[in-house]
């Protein structure tokens, strides 16, 4: 008789890229020897960001993280190779009132105007809050908040501009509101590779035959919704009520990719890229790398 698998506590977001990348692990249509993920947790990255970094409960076994909430523990986790959201032309969008065509002519100089207004963000933890640092500095009144209440903030004139992530990037037009930069052009063309939004991490003290069997569950799973997509979609309406399916079908497009599958040579090359310019910058905190390889 098998012997049952070690259920190791998993943490991800409620949005479309996640549920269908995991349904296949969560439910049991993929499995490896030894262990198992249970789902403990459902929300926002930011708050994902918060319980890594001890602000809101218990610390969990896997979970979802944004590069600078790594940054923070990194002594206690590392990145997996499987799970990430991590491409090109998906980055974080600021935006604004104001006409599109006039403020993405020159991005560089409308978040220059923006200087010492207040601006909505999804969290101090968050990759695209480190991007907007590393591109337009911290001369700003950030305003942290939900990020789904960040574009009808800056609709109602509560925030000058926000900083949009998920499926804002998709929707933020609908509220009459312009794209004054894109940060993730401006990531691609400083580093010349992917930006890299989300990661899954494992704690260390789980030991590198976890590390391994975590990412090959991780990697099966991504691997089954791609080949059979239809399975996972009742899981993934389930949590994204408020998405028509095209906009749903857009961001699962967008987010989940062959660097979901495995990070590869680029995929690692970009997160290196992330940490050694956000520590240069004193974004970051100084510390070891994010790969238990290199522990």
């Amino acid at each position: 008789m098998s012997q049952e698998p070690r259920r190791l506590s998993f943490g991800m977001s409620p949005c479309p890229n996640d549920t269908h990348a995991f349904w296949a692990a969560l439910h049991g249509e993929v499995r490896v020897d030894g262990f198992a993920l249970e789902l403990a947790m459902l929300d926002d990255i930011e708050t994902l960001n918060r319980r890594a970094t001890g602000h809101v409960g218990a610390r969990l076994d896997v979970t979802k993280l944004s590069v600078p909430a790594l940054a923070r523990v990194v002594d206690d986790y590392a990145v997996l190779d499987a799970g990430a959201a991590l491409g090109l032309s998906c980055g974080p969008l600021v935006v604004q009132r104001g006409d599109e065509s006039r403020l993405r002519a020159d991005p560089e100089r409308s978040l220059a105007a923006l200087r010492g207004r207040r601006i909505a963000i999804p969290g101090q933890n968050t990759t695209a809050y480190l991007l907007f640092l590393m591109f337009a500095g911290a001369e700003f009144e950030f305003v942290p908040m939900r990020f789904e209440q960040i574009l009808p903030a800056v609709a109602r004139g509560e925030c000058d501009a926000g900083l949009v992530i998920h499926e804002s990037r998709f929707t933020y037009k609908q509220l009459g509101l312009a794209c004054a930069a894109d940060l993730g052009e401006l990531w691609e063309r400083a580093t010349h590779g992917p930006l890299p939004l989300g990661l899954i991490a494992i704690r260390r003290s789980l030991g590198l035959r976890a590390h391994a069997a975590v990412s090959r569950l991780l990697n099966a799973s991504v691997l089954r919704a791609s080949a059979r997509p239809l399975d996972a979609r009742a899981f993934v309406r389930q949590h994204c009520l408020e998405m028509s399916d095209e906009v749903c079908d857009r961001y699962i497009a967008l987010y989940v990719n062959e660097r979901t599958v495995d990070l590869g040579t680029s995929g690692r090359a970009a997160i290196d890229a992330m940490f050694q310019r956000g520590r240069a910058m004193g974004w970051l905190p100084a510390g070891r790398s994010p790969w238990i390889d290199d522990a």
